[in-house]
């Protein structure tokens, strides 16, 4: 049984550090019923094969958060800096991804090499950069009581993605279908792995 819009009086954002498998999460709510909100734009490529899910009014929060409201009982991708923009008068289930810092950053680089641009920084202060941001982010968001969390580990989701699967509805309240969510990982698709 599918729960509908209406019975998911939130916005359900998956968010983390880029290349941090946001898409792969965006791809399992497709798959197990949840509404996404994108707009195609940004198209597949080798880095993301299936597709980005970008929703580009997410880039200008600051401007403009008409959209938030009328998405609610969908799910939207966002980068977690832009969180912190967002309306406090809605409530955010956030599907968090946490992936090793050192895949994160071999991921961009990989990413960065092929659209032949280079890392403005070193991995060592991009490193600290990350963990210093998220140390900040996850102080903010213990003080939102609009804001709930579930924290996702990316290399555990690669490795066994049933559990997550169940545990990803369960936060959302029940409904989606889990063995499809589950059919979506690709471990093929686990590149840039840490040693």
């Amino acid at each position: 049984m599918s729960v509908t819009e209406a019975e998911r009086p939130f916005l359900t954002i998956v968010s983390g550090l880029p290349r941090s498998g946001t898409s792969l999460m965006m791809k399992m709510l497709e798959a197990g019923g949840l509404p996404v909100l994108v707009d195609g734009i940004r198209t597949a490529d080798v880095d993301n094969p299936r597709g980005y899910y970008e929703f580009e009014p997410v880039k200008r929060l600051k401007e403009d958060v008409s959209w938030v409201t009328p998405a609610c009982g969908k799910a939207v991708k966002m980068v977690y800096l832009l969180l912190l923009d967002l309306p406090p008068d809605v409530e955010y289930l956030v599907l968090f991804m946490r992936r090793n810092i050192d895949e994160v950053l071999a991921s961009q680089a990989a990413m960065l090499r092929r659209l032949g641009k280079s890392a403005p920084l070193d991995d060592a202060r991009m490193a600290a950069l990350f963990h210093d941001g998220l140390a900040k982010f996850d102080a903010w968001v213990k003080d939102r009581p609009n804001f709930h969390l579930l924290d996702v580990s990316y290399n555990a989701l690669v490795t066994d993605a049933a559990p997550i699967a169940v545990e990803v509805d369960r936060f959302l309240g029940g409904g989606l279908d889990v063995d499809a969510m589950t059919r979506v990982v690709d471990p093929s698709l686990y590149r840039n792995r840490a040693t």
